[in-house]
């Protein structure tokens, strides 16, 4: 039902995603209803379908922003610390700070200063935006996704933006537990994505999940 919600406006876009099924929680619905598209995707911010934010990079489409969202949910509570790795546009990043406010932190990991620039300047746009930023509910940091970032570990929660080479262990490791993490992992040319659960033992979870195709994964640049 995906093709069917594009909508003419943000509010338009996120009821017919709620109509179609793809949201089904009120706090995602109105975490959504919250950030405007039109600050973070250059080319028909509502329609569901991914588009090019330039860098090679893309902003997924709102229909996999809603499935992530839904699926990390019960670790997504005010004052949570979450981690999203491949933050492009921002818009993802936006819309996990305003589920884990107030005293929440997302920090938003992209490989290339432009692409942390763009995050930055996307967010500010809005009044909502630029409070995060300036409270410290949002920090964008230049580094290799794949690696986390340690500096604000442990995560309640870590979304992955960009399809993975294979489970990355400092992800895992960054993990609170009980925590979760949602990521795309390309394995045999096919990609899907994979709910990863550590629970409060330690233990850790692998769940399979639907087939998806997502620009990968990319390491900071050297040099």
């Amino acid at each position: 039902m995906a093709w069917r919600s594009s909508g003419a406006s943000n509010a338009a876009l996120i009821e017919n995603l709620v109509r179609n099924g793809l949201i089904t929680d009120p706090r995602v619905k109105q975490a959504m209803l919250g950030v405007d598209r039109a600050h973070y995707a250059p080319y028909a911010p509502y329609q569901d379908s991914p588009q090019t934010i330039g860098h090679a990079a893309t902003i997924s489409a709102p229909h996999m922003h809603a499935s992530a969202c839904e699926s990390l949910l019960p670790y997504l509570k005010p004052g949570a610390r979450v981690l999203d790795v491949g933050s492009g546009s921002g818009y993802f990043t936006h819309v996990l700070a305003e589920l884990v406010k107030p005293g929440g932190k997302v920090v938003g990991v992209e490989h290339i200063q432009p692409l942390v620039d763009i995050g930055t300047a996307n967010t500010r746009k809005s009044a909502e935006g630029r409070e995060l930023m300036d409270n410290g509910g949002i920090k964008y940091v230049k580094a290799d996704g794949r690696l986390g970032s340690p500096e604000d570990a442990p995560y309640d929660a870590i979304h992955v933006g960009a399809a993975a080479a294979g489970f990355h262990q400092p992800l895992i490791d960054q993990l609170k537990a009980p925590g979760r993490l949602f990521m795309p992992v390309e394995e045999n040319c096919t990609q899907h994505i994979y709910v990863i659960d550590k629970k409060e033992d330690g233990s850790v979870t692998r769940k399979k999940d639907m087939s998806v195709r997502y620009v990968p994964l990319t390491d900071a640049p050297t040099g």
